[in-house]
């Protein structure tokens, strides 16, 4: 049986109805972009939005994505830090309850959070607190979280400690696991962007990219990108929104449609597509299958609020993808 392991920003998502965009130009936070904020600005972001509607959920990237994963039945862990603290607590056991082994970190400061402000279109535009969740470093890691795993899904974020990264492809390869990478962010990638090709080419396997970020990573537009990545990995796959996705692997390119729907969150889109796109690849569904269930499940995510499935369409997926 397969092992999948996380590493990532352990945050808790506050997800937050907008009515329009005036808070954002209000906080100066740029539509769809991912802003890092000091405890200050995220408690300003809580009190802009208070009369909103709001929702929490245990979220970052590599999470979401391990979530999925484990609500498809695969046996996963997750490498985190949080705060000794009510928001910490909340992720550690949203993390047990859903089947996921809890490799996380304490800190004294408080627990990282993700302000997802949603506007009407869709478009998320994230105020991100990362808090003790940033204090995640190459000292903390150790072969034995890394043993009896046989892949390692990272997010694009861990880029910004250029130590912790390195550490953690490092341990991962010394000890067999494939490696697979979300890009994250463009402005992420713009910012790291030498040192993330260098890493990318010397120890990732399976990279996973939107167009704005596969843009920022190899100057391209989608269908050239793919043939760059695809050169420094062995699996590139660039997610084009409404367009799908694309998949290479040597001399095999896929594309890969959409279902139409309504999409009311895009949050998560991207991590659960990873999750549906690895689930596939472990159980050999080939490319087409493993892009058709990512696609799945990131359709789903998007009809909803948030980075989480709800358990009804969590069956009707597990039926599906049989």
């Amino acid at each position: 049986m397969t092992k999948i392991l996380g590493i990532g920003n352990a945050l808790v998502d506050v997800l937050i109805q907008l009515e329009n965009d005036i808070m954002l130009s209000t906080l100066g936070l740029p539509k769809g972009s991912m802003q890092l904020v000091d405890a200050a600005k995220s408690k300003q972001i809580q009190e802009h939005s208070n009369n909103l509607t709001k929702q929490m959920a245990s979220g970052g990237s590599a999470a979401n994505t391990i979530h999925g994963l484990a609500k498809l039945g695969i046996d996963t862990a997750f490498i985190g830090t949080v705060g000794e603290d009510e928001t910490g607590n909340f992720f550690h056991n949203d993390l047990v309850n859903n089947n996921i082994t809890p490799l996380l970190i304490k800190s004294k400061s408080p627990s990282g959070i993700a302000n997802a402000m949603i506007s009407i279109d869709g478009e998320r535009t994230f105020g991100t607190f990362l808090g003790a969740a940033i204090e995640l470093s190459a000292a903390h890691l150790d072969d034995n979280q890394f043993t009896g795993y046989d892949i390692l899904h990272v997010e694009g974020y861990l880029v910004q400690n250029h130590e912790l990264l390195e550490a953690t492809l490092k341990k991962a390869k010394n000890n067999g696991l494939k490696i697979s990478i979300d890009l994250a962010s463009y402005n992420v990638v713009e910012d790291n962007l030498e040192f993330l090709k260098e890493m990318v080419a010397s120890y990732v396997d399976i990279v996973f990219a939107n167009e704005e970020e596969a843009k920022a990573f190899t100057g391209m537009e989608p269908e050239e990108a793919l043939i760059e990545i695809s050169k420094i990995s062995d699996i590139a796959i660039i997610k084009i929104g409404r367009q799908g996705s694309i998949i290479k692997q040597g001399n095999t390119t896929v594309k890969i449609g959409v279902r139409e729907i309504v999409p009311i969150d895009t949050t998560g889109a991207g991590d659960l597509y990873a999750a549906g796109f690895l689930y596939g690849l472990i159980n050999n569904l080939g490319h087409s299958k493993s892009g058709e269930i990512g696609s799945l499940l990131a359709s789903t995510v998007i009809e909803n609020i948030g980075a989480k499935i709800s358990e009804e369409n969590w069956i009707r997926i597990r039926e599906e993808v049989k």
